[in-house]
C-alpha cells in the first residue's frame, strides 16, 4: 500500500487534486486558509485523510464530487436525435453519442426530437432523481425562435402565469433578445419540467416555436459546445448542482 493511501484514507489535498479542484499546492493552501470541510467540520490540517467513497468534502461550501466511478456528463443534443439509450427502430439516440462510456449512463429529464441543446447524463440515480424533481426547482433556460413582432406586455402574463391543459405554468423569466425577417428569438427561463412544457407556452400565447434549444439547467451553460458533443461537468458546476440538491 502506497505512503498515500493507509487504511485510514488518502491525504486530504490529494483527493481534492484528484477531483479537478486544483494542484496539489493549490489545495494544500485551500486547506491552510480554513476553505475546505470534511463531513462538515472544517480542516486546517495538511495531514488530514479522507476516504474519498464516504466522506462529504465541501470548498468554499460547494460539495466536491470524490466519489470513484460517479460520472456527470453535459450533452449538446442535436435536432434529429432521440432522447433515449437506444431505439428499436434504429433512429439515432443520445445512448449512440455516449457508446464509448463504459459507465451505464441515462439522461436527467428529457428533450423532444426536435429540440437542441443541453442534457445531462450521469450514471448518480440519487443526484438524477433529484434534478429531475420539481421541488428542487432548478431553472432551465431555453432560446426559442418564434413569429414576430413579441408584445411587450407578454413578459408579465408569462410571469403571471398562463392555463393549460394540465394545469397553469409561470416562467422565472422571459426577454425578447433579437429580431430578424419577422421572427424574433426569445429566452425562456422556468423550473416547471413538464411535457413541451415552452412550445405548448409559446403556442397558448400564439407564438409557436420554430426552433428550440436548451441553453442552461442551473449553473451549467451550453455556451458555444458544439452540437453531438460531450463533456464533464467542471467541479464549479457540480458544487453549485449539489447545493441546489440538497445533496
Amino acid at each position: 500500500m502506497s505512503p498515500d493511501q493507509p487504511a485510514e484514507g488518502i491525504r486530504l489535498q490529494k483527493v481534492l487534486a484528484s477531483a479537478g479542484v486544483g494542484s496539489r499546492r493549490a489545495c494544500e493552501q485551500l486547506i491552510a486558509q480554513g476553505r475546505v470541510t470534511v463531513d462538515g467540520r472544517g480542516v486546517a490540517e495538511l495531514g488530514a485523510r479522507v476516504d474519498p467513497e464516504t466522506s462529504v468534502v465541501r470548498v468554499d461550501g460547494k460539495r466536491i464530487n470524490l466519489r470513484s466511478g460517479q460520472l456527470y456528463l453535459a450533452m449538446n443534443k442535436p435536432r434529429g436525435v432521440l432522447t433515449a439509450m437506444s431505439d428499436p427502430h434504429g433512429r439515432p439516440t443520445v445512448g449512440d453519442l455516449v457508446a464509448g462510456y463504459p459507465e451505464r449512463l441515462f439522461h436527467v429529464g428529457r428533450l423532444d426530437a426536435e429540440t437542441e441543446g443541453l442534457l445531462i447524463l450521469t450514471n448518480d440515480g440519487e443526484f438524477a432523481h433529484r434534478l429531475a424533481h420539481p421541488s428542487h426547482e432548478v431553472v432551465k433556460t431555453y432560446i426559442a425562435e418564434v413569429p414576430g413582432p413579441v408584445d411587450r406586455s407578454l413578459a408579465a402574463r408569462l410571469k403571471a402565469g398562463i392555463e393549460l391543459d394540465d394545469g397553469p405554468v409561470r416562467v422565472d423569466d422571459f426577454q425578447v433578445i433579437g429580431y430578424s425577417a419577422g421572427r424574433a428569438l426569445v429566452q425562456v427561463s422556468l423550473h416547471v419540467g413538464r411535457n413541451h412544457i415552452v412550445r405548448r407556452l409559446l403556442d397558448a400565447v400564439g407564438h409557436p416555436v420554430d426552433k428550440l434549444v436548451r441553453t442552461a439547467i442551473g449553473p451549467v451553460r451550453l455556451a458555444d459546445q458544439r452540437p453531438g458533443s460531450v463533456r464533464e461537468l467542471t467541479a464549479a458546476e457540480l458544487g453549485e448542482l449539489y447545493r441546489l440538491l440538497g445533496l
